[in-house]
């Protein structure tokens, strides 16, 4: 059986009347999943509305009952990889195992310039993975 989930970029206007909407019509349709972006701004301006992606993910965990969800992707270069995965079990069980973790390095250089973040190679990216699991 073939599922279908639904994805947004969570930097392109979204908020929590939006989200909370968007989440309520996902599960009463009977959608496998919701995903989204992790972006703080778009590439070019202007920017938009866009909520942090692991506070909506924390919401999402404790006000759905069914659907999968998760970050596609969660760049490593935004926060500790050690913090990336304490968080991302902690919503885990929030929402009795339903997070789908997307990791990637993070390739948006104007929203690493803005948030003052480093971008990371991919090989320093899967490096920082790698020790960030050990925690």
């Amino acid at each position: 059986m073939i599922e279908v989930a639904v994805f947004l970029e969570g930097q392109n206007g979204l908020n929590w009347p939006r989200w909370q909407q968007l989440a309520g019509a996902v599960e009463r349709l009977g959608f496998a999943g919701l995903y989204r972006s992790d972006h703080f701004t778009n590439k070019n301006p202007p920017d938009r509305d866009s909520l942090e992606m692991w506070i909506s993910l924390a919401w999402l965990a404790s006000h759905t009952q069914r659907i999968e969800f998760g970050p596609l992707v969660t760049p490593l270069s935004f926060r500790n990889p050690a913090l990336t995965a304490r968080m991302a079990a902690a919503v885990d069980d929030l929402s009795g195992g339903r997070l789908v973790l997307g990791l990637g390095a993070g390739w948006q250089e104007r929203e690493h310039t803005t948030m003052a973040l480093t971008c990371l190679s991919c090989r320093r990216a899967s490096t920082a993975l790698r020790k960030g699991w050990r925690w």
